[in-house]
């Protein structure tokens, strides 16, 4: 990759971690053994999503748990059950719409921590194992099923569950879709192919549908883009696992900022505060930090003026 301008690169401090009480000691799970080599992992976290009151929101894949983290760094746990939940987005205040590895989509009412489901199937056949989602404007919701594909398996699929209820299936090739969003303008949509160790574009066609998919960034290392996010700015920020950064890429997807973690951590997603967000001020972003050692999973921050 060559760049004209190289890119700043920024420190992520730790914001909090997870308390000793909510940590799993010497558990083996089902989901560690197909996808963390087997260790024993006391969590794993993801799908960060903010409240309009400035609360974060994650889920704990392994041991099916969604946590909530006030803005001193307090965390209490909002729900527990049989599943494997990642992705997590807001239905309403009081309701989270969430992609489950194990259910599909399920729905935790915050009020009482239940579960309920919303689609667990297509056309009576299970999803390969869903991951990560996001809405447009109009409320159609775009996921992707990722289950275990990658370049030995490329068949990962991305979703458009309309407002209707009508579900299409926008790609079906992707080696281990993760991360998915749209531009400012809602023209594009982006898609993190895990194992392919890029990003996918693709323009939105006005029926829903997509064209002319195409590779916009490509990264390196052993684990490729995770999370993604957009700024208001169409800057694409793509949290990179293995590398343990977050790419800040410009609409040509050249990279203007990398924000690094810890060695020895791996930053999988990330998620933008309710605070405005300016030329000048970007506050509140939060990246989801899971150790590659057997310590508490936790999260990160970044503030910079200028």
């Amino acid at each position: 990759m060559f760049l004209l301008n190289p890119p700043t690169v920024r420190t992520l401090e730790v914001f909090t971690s997870m308390p000793q009480r909510y940590r799993r000691q010497d558990e083996r799970t089902v989901w560690a053994d197909a996808n963390q080599g087997g260790r024993c992992i006391e969590s794993f976290l993801e799908g960060p999503v903010f409240d309009a009151a400035g609360n974060l929101y994650v889920t704990d894949i392994p041991y099916g748990r969604v946590f909530r983290i006030d803005g001193r760094g307090e965390w209490d746990l909002m729900g527990e059950w049989d599943g494997e939940p990642n992705g997590m987005k807001f239905l309403s205040d009081t309701e989270l719409l969430i992609t489950d590895y194990k259910n599909g989509l399920v729905v935790l009412d915050l009020r009482e921590g239940k579960v309920r489901p919303y689609l667990a199937r297509r056309n009576t056949e299970r999803f390969k194992g869903v991951n990560d989602l996001t809405f447009d404007s109009q409320g159609n919701l775009y996921f992707t099923d990722q289950g275990q594909t990658g370049l030995h398996d490329p068949t990962g699929r991305v979703y458009r569950l309309g407002r209707d209820g009508r579900l299409d299936l926008l790609l079906g090739n992707v080696p281990s879709p993760n991360g998915i969003v749209l531009s400012p303008d809602e023209k594009f949509l982006f898609v993190a192919a895990t194992r392919g160790n890029c990003v996918w574009r693709m323009p939105l066609q006005a029926d829903g549908s997509v064209a002319k998919a195409g590779q916009f960034f490509t990264s390196y290392g052993p684990s490729g883009p995770d999370g993604l996010a957009m700024d208001e700015f169409g800057q694409l920020w793509v949290a990179n696992p293995g590398l343990a950064y977050v790419w800040v890429l410009n609409r040509f997807a050249e990279p203007v900022d990398v924000l690094r973690g810890s060695s020895g951590h791996s930053l999988t997603n990330l998620a933008f505060g309710p605070r405005p967000v300016t030329k000048h001020r970007m506050a509140e972003h939060a990246f989801m930090s899971p150790t590659r050692q057997p310590a508490a999973s936790s999260v990160r921050k970044l503030q910079w003026s200028g």
